[in-house]
């Protein structure tokens, strides 16, 4: 069931009254089974992994709690960490690792027939296995109590609006939410509508009319010149941060009109000023999570510039690797391991040249941001490729066959991403997000009619998947 779809506008708008006429508990119940309906939409066999790694994070969760000797409390975590990492592993990363090992064979002169399995990916088990798994770690921390009662467990494992595709809700930020009484109010459901409205027009029309040109230019890279190459790769930057942002847009929306918040998961990412920078405001959930139960359980910024390296480049490829079973995952996670490793060797040395000039500091933050978003991009062409090929193809047309790109091309890529930038850049410049909710009343009708129109005759209504289901 997709937010951009019928079926799901009228599963919302009847849960909506039903669940605000309940009291909390069985708006905890009404919420786990509309999760478990939401899930099995997609395919309900796939629902007993969920249900699965729910009761069995849920008991690691009470027997960390309840031991307190070290090796006893820690096995449970690495049962939770096993059955979470395991279902992940077989699923989607058995068929890959397969394969590639049996093509190293085979250069090497051995051939070992390998086996594959004819497996479909449970869409949103890197979400929903990293979500749970937090949670028995936090325990296990003592970041957060283990919760007693299963329904309030499970409806946090299975809260429908986020389940497939993120935020990635930390334990300690939505569980006592579920366990909390939600008031009607009237102000943050506004602010839900505005979400949803605002994540589906970005979804709609921006990010599902920049696909099709995406998928043509990527689609004949061997024979497009540098000027389509280019556009291409900029294409794509905006339209995966349209369509995962308006995900997540909507998913914060529909939590809101539920009594719920859900963390920001971007903030102005292309306005960066460096790799650093960028990585605090694109899928700021993932980022965090890497950070807080990765980067530093390998030791962070501790024990010498070389470990703390070493961290980073560990932490980003199996970041790339988070994304998908393929190479050029794995290499774009390098790729920013070394943008964010390259950064901090250069940070010294760009802190000199930076002036102290007010004036000369607008400068020089916008040549900062025109250079991130441009590494950025680079990193998107990897990530978009299915081949090295196609990379060192586009790279090449870039370089031996520059030109400006068809003017039809052009056209129709600036008429779809001018809007949004200068959105963006009123939110930049503002420093705030909701800066268009909090504009007067007159500014929001124009905005919202030039939306409604550019929905109703400009949007793609064909249900088109989120990119980040796939992960």
């Amino acid at each position: 069931m997709l937010f951009n779809s019928l079926p799901f506008a009228y599963f919302f708008l009847l849960l909506f009254p039903v669940y605000w006429l309940l009291p909390r508990k069985p708006q905890n119940w009404l919420l786990l089974g509309a999760g478990y309906y939401f899930y099995s939409c997609w395919d309900p066999r796939f629902l007993s992994l969920l249900i699965l790694s729910t009761v069995m994070d849920y008991f690691c969760g009470i027997m960390v709690d309840r031991i307190d000797e070290p090796k006893k409390r820690k096995g449970f975590v690495c049962l939770s960490m096993i059955l979470n990492l395991g279902m992940l592993g077989y699923f989607k990363y058995f068929n890959f690792f397969a394969e590639s090992l049996q093509l190293a064979l085979e250069r090497a002169g051995i051939h070992v027939p390998l086996g594959h399995l004819e497996v479909v990916l449970p869409i949103g088990i890197s979400f929903y296995t990293f979500q749970s798994m937090s949670y028995v770690i936090d325990v296990y921390r003592k970041d957060i109590p283990p919760t007693k009662n299963f329904i309030e467990f499970a409806a946090f494992v299975s809260f429908f609006p986020h389940l497939v595709a993120g935020p990635i809700m930390r334990p300690t930020t939505l569980l006592p939410q579920i366990q909390s009484k939600r008031v009607f109010n009237l102000n943050q459901i506004y602010e839900g509508c505005y979400l949803i409205f605002w994540g589906l027009t970005k979804k709609v029309v921006l990010a599902d009319n920049l696909s099709p040109i995406v998928k043509e230019l990527f689609g004949r890279w061997e024979t497009i010149d540098g000027g389509l190459a280019m556009l291409a790769i900029y294409a794509f930057a905006f339209q995966i941060y349209c369509d995962f942002s308006g995900y997540t847009d909507a998913a914060r929306g529909i939590a809101k009109c539920l009594g719920f918040e859900l963390t920001l998961n971007f903030n102005l990412p292309y306005f960066a000023t460096s790799p650093q920078d960028f990585w605090s405001r694109w899928h700021i959930s993932l980022s965090s999570w890497l950070r807080d139960y990765l980067y530093i359980p390998l030791g962070g910024n501790r024990g010498g510039r070389w470990l703390l390296y070493r961290n980073l480049m560990l932490t980003m490829i199996i970041g790339g690797l988070w994304h998908g079973a393929a190479w050029t995952f794995i290499i774009w996670g390098a790729y920013q391991g070394v943008l964010l490793v390259g950064h901090r060797l250069l940070k010294p040395a760009l802190e000199k040249i930076a002036s102290k000039d007010p004036m000369e500091q607008v400068w020089w933050k916008a040549i900062c941001i025109f250079v991130t978003f441009h590494l950025v991009c680079l990193g998107w062409l990897i990530f978009a490729s299915t081949s090295l090929s196609q990379v060192g193809g586009m790279l090449y047309a870039i370089y031996k066959r520059p030109a400006i790109p068809e003017a039809s091309y052009l056209l129709q890529v600036l008429v779809i991403v001018l809007p949004l930038c200068l959105v963006q850049l009123a939110q930049f410049l503002s420093k705030d997000l909701n800066i268009i909710s909090r504009t007067p009343w007159y500014v929001r009708s124009v905005f919202y009619t030039l939306c409604f129109y550019a929905f109703v005759l400009g949007g793609n209504f064909k249900g088109s998947h989120f990119i980040y289901f796939q992960f």
